[in-house]
């Protein structure tokens, strides 16, 4: 029997309508699907006692997935690239959440002051200031430039000097030795200021460098140190702690703002215990760190107060000046970070 044209055509209009719904259904269903696996990506190793970053993230993904129905996927070691990499990766949404630490200042300027050397005296001052108005105005100035939410601070840790030729209680005794450090000019601005020769050396090459004599020394934090067996080549570490390291967990905005407000909070909870547990993992990693690199034979130098202030005297102003003129506007964040640190000073 054949059907009336018109109720043919209606038909006919019913199932291309019925198919859209499908499909728009389908659409929705495969958005809602991916907004609610979160994808946490890193450059540490994934062993949350003895890397940071490796351990933040386990947290978080635990803390995420008991409060609410997101997923969340851990990506350490790099198998999502190098830091730059997960920055851009953030920016444009393949990867939700990225940990890093100073690739992040190519992005957003005004985080290079946190690497001003000397700037802070010890942990809990740097806490105090990154946890505060100055890392909260921060973490708002580098989302208006980034779109990265930057959801909480973590630490990769004090960094101090080591080498193989005698020990360094002051800038004097730096003179004529070389040292790797990072391809970043401050990096560079700051050994030539305290009167060492600055080696621009990529991390994969750093133990033949300082194996075959390349380098005298390199800078680093205590759990680098150790966990790369420099004392195989070093024989003399000076505590100065000349940069303070920072972690950002940073967090695509838009991904963010695509959470309900009871995801929104949890994952904002989580972030915070889980930079707290970074450095509650680094810090007891650089103690135990010392002890290690003592029986392995080093010779662990700490400056004085006076010999501290003498460090701080030679890096500190050029380093200031050589960013002043990099930063332009952005300068101003010199002086507000200086302002919080000397207020969060006069709690410890």
């Amino acid at each position: 029997m054949s059907l009336h044209p018109l109720f043919a055509l209606k038909q006919t209009s019913m199932k291309r309508t019925l198919a859209a719904a499908i499909a728009a259904a389908t659409l929705v269903s495969a958005a809602n699907a991916s907004a609610q696996t979160l994808r946490f990506a890193h450059v540490d190793p994934d062993d949350w006692t003895t890397s940071k970053k490796g351990a933040a993230g386990q947290v978080f993904k635990n803390l995420v997935e008991a409060e609410t129905d997101l997923t969340v996927e851990l990506y350490p070691a790099g198998a999502l690239g190098g830091e730059t990499e997960l920055i851009e990766g953030a920016q444009d949404g393949t990867i939700s959440i990225a940990m890093v630490s100073g690739a992040y200042a190519n992005f957003c300027p005004a985080v290079a002051v946190t690497d001003i050397p000397y700037t802070f005296p010890s942990a809990p001052v740097a806490w105090q200031v990154m946890d505060g108005e100055f890392g909260t105005a921060l973490a708002e100035h580098c989302l208006q430039q980034t779109g990265l939410r930057t959801l909480a601070y973590g630490e990769t840790g004090f960094r101090h000097f080591t080498n193989s030729v005698r020990p360094i209680n002051s800038p004097e005794d730096m003179q004529g030795l070389k040292f790797r450090v990072q391809t970043i000019p401050l990096y560079l601005e700051m050994v030539s200021a305290l009167g060492g020769e600055p080696q621009g050396i990529a991390w994969g090459e750093v133990p033949t460098a300082l194996a075959t004599g390349v380098v005298d020394g390199q800078e680093n934090p205590i759990s680098v140190i150790y966990g790369n067996n420099f004392y195989e080549f070093q024989d003399y570490l000076t505590l100065d702690r000349h940069v303070y390291g920072v972690d950002h967990l940073l967090i695509n905005d838009e991904i963010f703002q695509s959470l309900s407000e009871e995801e929104q909070a949890a994952v904002k909870r989580a972030a915070v215990v889980a930079g707290t547990t970074g450095r509650a993992i680094q810090q007891f990693n650089s103690a135990e760190g010392i002890t290690k690199l003592e029986e392995e034979g080093m010779e662990v130098t700490q400056p004085t107060a006076e010999q501290m202030e003498a460090f701080r005297e030679a890096a500190q102003p050029p380093v200031q000046a050589y960013l002043t003129e990099e930063l332009g506007d952005d300068a101003e964040w010199i002086e507000r970070l200086s302002s919080a640190v000397e207020e969060a000073s006069a709690r410890f």
